[in-house]
């Protein structure tokens, strides 16, 4: 099983739009996902169509021990994709983990407990540096960094790659960045705008030897399929499907 976190310490990044998206395509390959929504705005437990009830327990319970792992799993309405949702009682969990003197591995042991269940877990994180955020670092094999392609990208991107370093030091992260997303690139027909293009190339510079992968398009088609509950190519966008596409390939051959 491999543990991947969207990660980014600013909000608006296309954290939950990468996790989307790339859950539903793992899950069309036939692969079993568990989507992990570790953000109390609970944006991604909207999108795959999960509304927690008053008695139903969530991540939070899962994170305090008050239930086992595979009861806080539902099903979707997508064949091999489930959901660990989120609530806003969420919020409340960091008091738990900060005072709970491992809260850096916590989600990483639950999720050990499902190790032979699923093929792939995808963490959609809260953004911030936050115990939540702490916990889904320690808990992956790999990260990916969604960055919006103006200056807010490239600042948030930097204080990622920072936060990411630091916890690399406390070794409270031992994966791998798998790469940076630039989000709402914005084209004109076929052609990258040059802020575009100026921000990309200000990533890479921060970005070292991390690769900088395709990038997700300024497009209303994306909130199309997310309304909709589809792949970009169900509704005639397979262009638009790539950045998602590489991530799969990236993940599957790691």
């Amino acid at each position: 099983m491999k543990i991947c976190s969207a990660i980014s310490l600013s909000g608006g990044q296309g954290k939950t739009t990468t996790v989307f998206f790339t859950a539903l395509l793992l899950a069309r390959q036939g692969k079993k996902v568990l989507a992990v929504d570790a953000d109390p705005q609970a944006n991604l437990t909207f999108y795959l169509g999960h509304e927690v009830q008053l008695d139903e327990p969530s991540l939070f319970e899962v994170l305090t021990k008050q239930v086992e792992v595979e009861d806080g799993i539902y099903s979707t309405q997508y064949e091999s994709l489930f959901v660990m949702p989120a609530d806003r009682g969420l919020f409340k969990v960091s008091d738990f983990l900060s005072s709970s003197g491992a809260g850096a591995f916590i989600l990483k042991q639950r999720l050990r407990k499902i190790h032979d269940m699923f093929d792939v877990v995808l963490i959609d994180v809260q953004p911030s540096r936050s115990q939540i955020c702490l916990s889904a670092v320690g808990a992956s094999d790999h990260v990916l960094i969604p960055v919006e392609a103006n200056v807010k990208g490239v600042n948030s991107l930097v204080d990622t790659l920072d936060f990411l370093n630091e916890q690399a030091e406390l070794e409270a992260f031992t994966g791998s960045v798998l790469g940076i997303i630039p989000f709402r690139d914005r084209w004109v027909g076929n052609t990258q705008t040059l802020e575009g293009r100026q921000n990309i190339a200000a990533m890479q510079e921060f970005a070292g030897e991390t690769p900088i992968l395709s990038s997700i398009r300024e497009s209303e088609k994306f909130k199309n399929a997310i309304r909709q509950g589809k792949l970009l190519s169900d509704l005639g966008q397979p262009d638009l499907q790539y950045p998602f596409e590489q991530i799969v390939e990236a993940l599957t051959h790691e």
